[in-house]
């Protein structure tokens, strides 16, 4: 009876070990789900989802990655900034106040205090992480699974909006141009990014301002990305650190695949993360 007695606290310990606390979170248009994990964590983790809306990061999808982040100490916050309960139906004009707001209010939930903000987007969501790490210095490292290096028009059937404001100001962005529809008519998303970024002008008006990040970047993409030319954009953006002397590590991983294919490489995310966010790491650029 003891013995059976032992086995059922063990088999219980483990199950609970991993039976995390959440908390439902709701801002100015954004829903959230914030896990504390062992309640002492000083890094945080934000996870954002992608193009396809919803809280990605809260469901059951990614349960055993964000496990994975819970297990190795961090505490966790997913973000549905669109297509939720609670804000806008389509990915269109995204206040990133709105989203640092929710940021902020997690850290507070945490006991301790100098709470450390890590970034992690995949797509869409790798552009707005890269985003907010621009605007706001006090978050301290951004991982941006299949990033773009400018911001493009909302998810509209007119793409005439950006897809992000600040202060009430709709972002530039690269619109959809002529050379882009016969793309877009054959679903080649690709070729229609590859093309609206024939414009040039647009393109530069359109910028993400990595080098005003106040941390650590890796950016992962696929060299056969089929949704957007993930590498070259993110070979852009290392170029632009480089040329700005960028202060701390900036790593691009490009993997065989396409557009999801870094998502079976988060063994080299926990890395980066262990060794230039929770730990100081050399200064460099690779």
């Amino acid at each position: 009876m003891k013995i059976k007695l032992l086995v059922l606290f063990a088999l219980m310990t483990s199950l609970t070990s991993w039976s995390y606390a959440q908390d439902t979170l709701k801002g100015k248009n954004i829903d959230a789900v914030f896990y504390k994990g062992n309640g002492n964590s000083k890094q945080l983790i934000v996870g954002l989802g992608g193009s396809e809306g919803g809280n990605a990061w809260a469901s059951r999808h990614w349960k055993a990655t964000r496990d994975q982040f819970l297990a190795k100490g961090y505490a966790f916050l997913a973000i549905g900034y669109f297509n939720t309960p609670h804000s806008p139906k389509l990915l269109e004009k995204i206040a990133l106040e709105n989203l640092y707001q929710m940021i902020e209010d997690a850290t507070h939930l945490l006991t301790e205090r100098d709470i450390k903000i890590a970034l992690i987007g995949g797509s869409r969501g790798a552009d707005l992480a890269l985003l907010l790490a621009s605007y706001y210095p006090q978050i301290n490292c951004v991982i941006a699974i299949s990033a773009s290096h400018v911001v493009f028009p909302g998810n509209t059937l007119h793409f005439s909006t950006s897809s992000f404001t600040w202060q009430q100001k709709e972002l530039p962005f690269v619109p959809v141009n002529e050379a882009a529809y016969p793309f877009l008519l054959k679903r080649d998303l690709r070729g229609a990014f590859s093309a609206m970024l024939t414009d040039t002008i647009a393109e530069n008006k359109a910028l993400i301002r990595v080098e005003t990040i106040k941390g650590p970047i890796l950016l992962l993409s696929g060299t056969q990305d089929e949704i957007c030319p993930s590498t070259i954009m993110c070979d852009k953006m290392i170029k632009r650190l480089k040329a700005h002397q960028f202060a701390f590590t900036a790593e691009h991983l490009s993997v065989e695949g396409g557009h999801a294919a870094p998502l079976q490489h988060f063994d080299k995310i926990f890395q980066f993360l262990e060794k230039e966010f929770r730990e100081t790491g050399p200064v460099k650029i690779i």
